[in-house]
């Protein structure tokens, strides 16, 4: 009895050893495939609507009244809304009073009475000049005396500047008539462009996305008013990290994926590149345009984007998770190996040299 305690004790134990044994985990092994990849930069952002812009008032004061509602079709021209314009309209109304007193048409008085002293004194020289005509012909007959030629002459002689005096003040008064006339309506027009501020109009065809102010709210020339843009064309303005945007550009495919549509995967292309970095967020912003547009869809929805640099249908690949040092991988043995790498995602990356597909490899020690 005693003898079989210790056999007893070392076949537990060889058990024991067996049974651990098993319940390690085995080595993970992993071979390279070969698949389409495509390498692509990610970007986030939002959907804007096509012409989307902030209207603003031109002028202060208190909206007196609101011509629309949010979500309403407008054109361009559409009234928004409008602001207090009592002492804006009174303006209107005392140009317009200006404007018709200083109209040539309400002067007519004035030319008429100088066109008469016009014509009278150009009938005295004319008078006067006939006189002196006579006169010397007389003189050259030997009748008459010298004096009253000389008489005649000056005669003569201050008829014509008197006409030419009268002449000057009628030119003067029409031109100083015409400018007061012009004056008057351009300051008018100026009137009534200034009242024509203190209503809000839209600048596109779309829809009223948001209004800001209630009636009686005070707003100034700083303040949004509305949010404005295109129901039915949207672009896709992103943000894309300085270090990929040199690798971005106009036409480049991008795939898009909303919230508002999980599951799908929407198709756009890049239409712009806005070439100025945001010191801030260190992004500079991309916009696209829909391929195949959502059939509904609003301003400031939020997606994600891959914009495709580059695609293959073919290559062989690895997990990005195998890489050690981006050049390197280990073999079923743990040793390292070279390779050379290609395109790559954000899971897998292609290997150009230094791997075979049946060749095993082991994911680095986490």
């Amino acid at each position: 009895m005693r003898q079989a305690l210790p056999a007893l004790r070392w076949l537990g134990c060889l058990l024991l050893g067996l049974w651990l044994s098993g319940c390690q985990p085995k080595a993970e092994r992993v071979r390279p495939v070969y698949s389409a990849i495509s390498e692509s930069v990610y970007a986030t952002g939002t959907v804007k609507s096509a012409g989307q812009y902030q209207a603003f008032a031109s002028v202060g004061g208190l909206v007196k009244e609101i011509y629309v509602q949010e979500g309403d079709s407008v054109q361009v021209g559409t009234p928004l809304l409008a602001i207090a314009a009592d002492v804006a309209q009174l303006n209107v109304e005392n140009a317009a009073l200006a404007a018709r007193n200083a109209a040539v048409a309400a002067n007519q008085d004035q030319l008429r009475e100088a066109r008469e002293q016009l014509d009278l004194q150009r009938r005295t020289m004319q008078n006067d000049e006939l006189q002196l005509a006579r006169q010397r012909r007389l003189w050259a007959q030997g009748i008459g005396t010298k004096l009253a030629l000389e008489q005649r002459e000056l005669a003569y002689a201050a008829a014509r500047t008197a006409y030419q005096s009268a002449a000057a003040r009628y030119h003067t008064l029409q031109q100083r008539l015409d400018f007061g006339a012009a004056q008057a309506r351009t300051n008018l027009q100026i009137a009534r462009q200034q009242a024509r501020d203190f209503v809000l109009r839209s600048q596109v065809r779309g829809v009223v996305y948001k209004l800001y102010p209630k009636q009686g709210e005070a707003i100034g020339p700083q303040t949004p008013v509305a949010l404005l843009g295109n129901a039915r064309h949207f672009v896709l303005e992103m943000q894309v990290d300085e270090a990929d945007i040199v690798r971005i550009r106009p036409g480049q495919q991008v795939l898009v994926t909303l919230d508002s549509y999980p599951g799908e995967v929407f198709t756009a292309r890049v239409t712009s590149v806005v070439p100025l970095m945001n010191a801030n967020s260190k992004t500079f912003v991309v916009e696209a345009a829909f391929v195949r547009q959502p059939p509904v869809l609003y301003p400031q929805l939020s997606f994600e984007a891959s914009i495709v640099l580059r695609t293959k249908a073919r290559a062989l690949l690895v997990p990005r998770r195998l890489l050690v040092n981006d050049s390197t991988v280990l073999n079923a043995e743990g040793q390292p190996v070279r390779v050379k790498t290609g395109l790559r995602d954000y899971q897998m990356v292609e290997i150009l040299a230094g791997l075979g597909p049946d060749d095993a490899l082991t994911p680095p020690a986490p």
